[in-house]
């Protein structure tokens, strides 16, 4: 009966089209992270490009196909409501991103994109250290999705650059 069980759920598991992830395809053979090396976010969006794709990681800019620049990265914290007394009770935290995928004359494979991710946190002033590391984890969380979101992006980037060109300065608005 057992393994009647066993075979049936891995037949219905295979049918209905569950698969592991596997390795991102980067349409970059070559990829310059250009966010500094102590930061968190820096050190696992390069953990994760050498663990689950085939695009290498250079050391400078030069030998890059492309280029991964950081235009800005903001945390922040909005308090969300209040209890009759006038203490907090419920906050929501904000991670925002910038970046831009560009290759070394300056084409962009990905222009300036954002990626924005929020959290609302319950508060309890009986319970400060622990609300406060609940923030910490939260903010974790945030940047671990951060990462896969740039993933899939750089994943779904062009082949090529495309060439961004400037509208003339004497040129009548459409």
């Amino acid at each position: 009966m057992r393994v009647a069980a066993i075979l049936a759920l891995g037949l219905l598991t295979a049918a209905c089209g569950f698969q592991l992830r596997g390795q991102a395809q980067l349409p970059f053979e070559t990829l310059y992270v250009a966010i500094p090396a102590v930061s968190p976010l820096g050190t696992e969006l390069k953990r994760n490009i050498i663990a689950g794709t085939r695009t290498r990681l250079v050391n400078t800019p030069g030998e890059a196909q492309a280029i991964l620049e950081l235009v800005s990265e903001e945390r922040g914290k909005t308090i969300l409501s209040f209890d009759s007394s006038g203490q907090v009770l419920e906050y929501q935290l904000h991670y925002r991103l910038k970046f831009r995928v560009r290759d070394a004359r300056g084409r962009d494979y990905l222009p300036q994109s954002e990626i924005r991710l929020t959290r609302d946190v319950s508060y309890t002033s009986s319970q400060v250290l622990a609300k406060e590391s609940e923030e910490q984890l939260l903010y974790r969380d945030m940047q671990s999705d951060v990462v896969q979101q740039i993933l899939r992006r750089l994943a779904a980037a062009p082949a090529e650059p495309v060439a961004f060109e400037p509208e003339p300065k004497d040129a009548a608005p459409r």
